[in-house]
């Protein structure tokens, strides 16, 4: 199962005017470990950073599906939340859940992940919606580590995800998988 971890990495930035600024920018990694986020930070930031740069921070961080629409670069942190009942006691219990939709503004980050989230079988409400500092999000990619890494030790190999297709709406991950 993998997990979004929030990497933050510390390096000399060139602006368009062609000034250098230290900056620290976050990005959001999908893998199995804290290590390997790291590897794959080095891998992914180390293709377009000119120069040295430093890991300064790597946090777990939960998100229950991540909405990428290709017109937007900005991310918006959206907190849902539904009542369900507990099966055991049979008492009503709030559940919070953390969505990441790519949108221009707030205001189509809330249409998009209403639009996203219709098809839930329980009413939900959208308390708070934030833009987020993320610069760019890694999503897990099988190959992208050598195969030897999974199947060393006795690990077993990732298997895809299967890819959920709407007219509308374009899934670029799930955070998490349930069997």
């Amino acid at each position: 199962m993998n997990n979004w971890y929030t990497v933050k990495v510390k390096f000399t930035k060139e602006f368009q005017d062609g000034t250098l600024k230290r900056v620290t920018e976050p990005y959001l990694v999908s893998s199995l470990s804290f290590t390997e986020a790291e590897a794959r930070i080095y891998q992914e930031v180390g293709e377009f950073v000119r120069g040295e740069f430093l890991v300064t921070s790597i946090s777990k961080t939960d998100y229950a599906d991540i909405f990428h629409y290709e017109d937007a670069e900005d991310w918006y942190k959206c907190k849902v939340t539904y009542v369900t009942e507990d099966a055991d006691s049979g008492k009503e219990k709030k559940i919070n859940n953390n969505f990441l939709v790519s949108a221009h503004n707030v205001k189509e980050a809330y249409e998009r992940i209403e639009e996203s989230l219709k098809g839930l079988m329980v009413t939900f409400e959208i308390p708070t919606i934030a833009l987020t500092p993320l610069v760019e999000i890694f999503p897990f990619e099988p190959g992208a580590m050598e195969e030897d890494e999974y199947n060393g030790g006795g690990a077993m190999a990732p298997q895809p995800e299967e890819e959920i297709v709407s007219p509308n709406i374009n899934v670029a991950f799930n955070a998490s998988e349930e069997e």
